[in-house]
Order: structure tokens, then sequence, then C-alpha cells
């Protein structure tokens, strides 16, 4: 139970500051949508963004994390603190040379790693002489990130959250900033957003480096590739990166194949997966954070029973924040797309196109979200492998399923392909987890997502019928519509809250514990 109230605490802790980071992520595209819309420009940065994007969750805050951690906790557990600082030094400085290389190669290549992700921009110069212009220019990003990962690889195993969690925020203020600072002084517009990218990088390592100095740790130069847990560090990322490489293929293939629809449908599936990380973010990602180094400590100490324990009270934990938000974003996603983004260069055809695409995504939001939890198990007992096959088969679903899709349902098909695929990792790794842990409460867990499910629907009715008194066709925020939606909402929220009370959830039970802790301390 003490576990649990870690893990909660922890990921209100990360889902508060993941919150904050969301809110200016709006905020940045909401200015993104108003000064570029959606068309040539915007198709071209998204593309060059997603290329380091890709290989910051390859090699940095993806593979190198979830592989650092549960080593590094065994370093803080079992040995004397020198030997921890050293093992940190050494990662630190392989890492550095790593990143160099491969920015380096990244500046290099980009014409031909352009031509692998959007294909279908060959057949138009402009657009992909300008993509490959933007990933040149944003390339030396992953070489910040991937130090920002290590360093909250280090401060997450000492559990300390709310520092990386905040990081993100500073890459947003700073494509913000330079987007409305630089935007009218350049001869092509869309190159502030790619300064921003760059120098957002740099703030998020320095903000992160006092945080690492109050835990007794500088970042020392000590090139030494054969030090025992840096190899062990390898050994653990290969398959590891390798699982997750496949798992960003499902991004590339929906990229190349979006790359042959109308101008505009890889913007569309941008805004929408925008949309889509907010819950994501705030609750999957959060909970995520929060419980790998609580596994990793109990696999370390070999505590399975409690190790079963946690890995049920997270996917419950999820389920019961990320249903209601799933079922949200779908009966209100066009008031949320015409307040956020419905103006100047983003029209009501952009509106109603991304609205299709957040419809098929926002259906598997449950599989996403699962699957950040199930993954950190595999990798907290050590096994990096497994969900690579899950991953391939994964991929394999959803490349046969956009190729059919896309046709009746245009870009709409490739987000409902990669919630299918999600759906289907998810249900996978659950079947080889018990396999391999022996049960995990799966009847709990159930019983849990349908109790969630039910009062999601019933809170998805209350939303439509409030939001369907308002008028969602017209550009512009009014009042008005900032009344209806915000009431929808609170209502929503209300309904969820009241319904989950009377079906006995224990998951709300345990957040109202929380909220009630964390008021009578700010109270005194």
């Amino acid at each position: 139970m003490e576990e649990q109230k870690t893990i909660a605490k922890a990921a209100g802790i990360v889902g508060g500051a993941t919150f904050l980071s969301r809110i200016f992520g709006f905020i940045r595209d909401m200015i993104v949508a108003q000064f570029f819309g959606a068309g040539m420009a915007t198709d071209a940065f998204f593309v060059a963004f997603r290329i380091p994007n890709l290989l910051r969750r390859l090699v940095g805050e993806g593979a190198l994390t979830v592989s650092f951690i549960p080593i590094y906790t065994e370093y803080i557990t079992r040995r004397p603190p020198e030997e921890g600082r050293d093992f940190v030094r050494a990662t630190f400085s392989v890492l550095a040379v790593f990143l160099l290389v491969l920015t380096g190669l990244g500046i290099l290549l980009a014409p031909w790693i352009v031509k692998v992700m959007a294909y279908g921009f060959s057949q138009d110069p402009e657009k992909l002489g300008l993509t490959v212009f933007l990933t040149r220019l944003m390339f030396p990003y992953i070489f910040f990130i991937g130090l920002v990962a290590l360093a909250m690889g280090i401060l997450n195993s000492w559990k300390h959250f709310f520092a990386p969690a905040l990081a993100p925020v500073l890459l947003n203020l700073s494509i913000i900033l330079c987007a409305l600072v630089f935007y009218r002084f350049l001869a092509e517009p869309i190159l502030s957003l790619a300064l921003g990218v760059l120098l957002g990088g740099i703030a998020q390592l320095a903000f992160q480096l006092p945080f690492l100095r109050r835990k007794g740790y500088v970042f020392g130069f000590r090139f030494e590739p054969s030090h025992p847990g840096v190899k062990r560090i390898a050994a653990l990322m290969a398959p590891s990166v390798l699982g997750l490489a496949v798992t960003q293929l499902n991004v590339l293939v929906s990229t190349f194949l979006a790359s042959y629809l109308p101008e505009g449908s890889v913007s569309y599936l941008y805004y929408a997966d925008r949309l889509l990380e907010f819950p994501m973010g705030i609750f999957a990602i959060a909970v995520a954070t929060a419980v790998l180094p609580v596994m990793s400590e109990q696999a370390a100490r070999k505590d399975w029973g409690n190790l079963r324990e946690t890995l049920s009270f997270a996917l419950r934990l999820v389920f019961f924040v990320t249903l209601p938000a799933m079922i949200g974003l779908i009966v209100l996603r066009h008031p949320i797309l015409n307040l956020l983004f419905q103006r100047g260069a983003f029209t009501a055809h952009s509106a109603e196109m991304t609205a299709q695409a957040l419809l098929y995504y926002s259906l598997g939001l449950a599989g996403f979200a699962g699957v950040r939890i199930i993954v950190p198990a595999f990798y907290s007992l050590q096994d990096t492998k497994t969900p690579v096959k899950i991953a391939f088969a994964a991929l394999l679903a959803n490349a046969i399923l956009g190729a059919l899709l896309m046709g009746p349902l245009q870009h709409g098909g490739l987000a409902l392909a990669t919630s299918l695929a999600a759906g289907i990792n998810f249900a996978l790794l659950v079947f080889l987890l018990r396999k391999k842990m022996g049960k995990i409460g799966l009847g709990k867990i159930v019983r849990s997502f349908f109790k969630s499910l039910g009062a999601s629907l019933l809170m998805g009715a209350v939303a439509l019928i409030i939001s369907l008194q308002g008028e969602w066709q017209q550009s512009g925020v009014t009042p008005e519509k900032i009344a209806l939606l915000g009431g929808a909402i609170v209502a929503a929220i209300a309904v969820y809250g009241v319904t989950s009370f009377f079906l006995g959830s224990e998951e709300l039970q345990l957040v109202m514990a929380g909220v009630r802790k964390r008021f009578k301390i700010q109270k005194r």
C-alpha cells in the first residue's frame, strides 16, 4: 500500500509538471496553426522535426532511460556511492561521443533520410529541399536531448521527478518565443520554429544541471566504454533500441503513407496526435515514469508479489484516468479543435480533417496507455527482448491496416490503423507477461476497466448533450464558446466522479485520499 501511495504521489508530480508543459505545448500549436496553418511549410517542418524526435525516443529518453534506471538502481541499492558516480561519468562520456557522431551523420545524410521518411515529397522539389534544410538545422537537438535523458534517468532513480518532467516546458517556450520574434524577419518564416527547437534542447539541459549538482553529480569526461555498467546498458539497449525502433516505425509508416495523400494530411495527423499526447503525457507517461523505479527496486530485491501488485495497480490507475479522457476527446473533438486551432491559416476544413484523425486516434488511447505501463514491467525484469518481438507484430499489423484503410478513410484510416495496432500490441504483451510472471490480477484489472468505461460513457453522453448547444463551425473564440466547452468538461468530470463513487472505484478513493492529504498540507 505504501508503494502504491509512492507511485500515486510521483505520478501526480510528473502529471502536474507535464500538464504545465502540455498547456504551453497547446499554446505553441495554436501559434503554429494561426501563423502557418496546414500546408507545404508545416508538412516540411513536422517531417523534419519528426526525424530527430524519433532518434530522441530511440537513443535518448526511450531506450537509454529504461536501460539506465534498473542498472543504476542496483548501484544505488547495493554498491558504494563512488562506484555509482564512476558509472555515471563513464555513461555520460560514451553517450556524448556517440551523440556527436550521430548528429554529424544525420546532417550529412539528411537528403536520404528525408526521402525514406516521406518519399512522396520527392514529387515536389521545393517541399523536399525545405524539409532537408530544416532537418539539418534541427539535428543537433538530438545531442542535447540525449544528455537531458541521462539527467532524467539519474534524477528519476533518486525518486526526483519534478525537474525532468518540467524541462519540456522550456522547449515549448523556446519555440513560442522564436516564432513570435523571428516570424516576420525571416525570408522563410518556418525557420523560426526550427531555431526554437534547437535553443529549446540547450535550455532543457542547462535547466537540469543544478538539480544534478544537488545530488552530488557533475558530468565529467571519463571515456571508458569497457566499464561493466556501460556494457550492461549497451546489452540492454540493443534490443530496447530495436523494439523502440519498431514502435517508431509505426510513425514512419503513417508519415510515409500520408505523404501520398492530399496536401495537409501530415499536418492533420500531427495536430490530432498532439491533442492525444495531452492525456497520454499527464496520465499514462506520468504513471509509467513513476512506476519504473519502483518495479526496478522490487525486481532487484526479488519481491515478486509486490511487483505483481504494483503492475496491477498501475494498470488500474492508468485506465481510470485515460478512459474518460478517451471518451472526452471523441465527443468534444469539434469544440476543442475550434477553440484551440481554428483561426488564421487554420481553416474550418483543416479543423474538420483534424477531427477525423483525432476520432480514430482516440479509440486507441487505452491501448497506447496500457503499453506504456506493461513495457516497463519487462524492463524492470531486464527483459528487453520480448517487447521487441511484440512490437514487430504490431508494426506489421499497422502497415497492413494502414495500406487497407487509407483508401476509404484517407488520413483517418492511418490513425485508425495505429490505434488498432496499439490494441494488438497491448493484448500480446499482457499474454506473454502472464506466462512470465504468473497471475497479475487480471480479473481485478478487467473489473476496474469496465467500471471506468461505464462511468466514462455516461460522462460522455452528458458532455455531448451540453456541447451540441453550441455552433462550432464558425471560426473565432467567444466567451459563449469558452463557457460552453468549460461547462461540458466540468459537468463531465462531476458525472464521472459521482458515477465512479457509486460503482465503488478503489482508484477514485486513492486519488481522493491523495487530494485530501495535499489539501491538508497546504492548509497548514
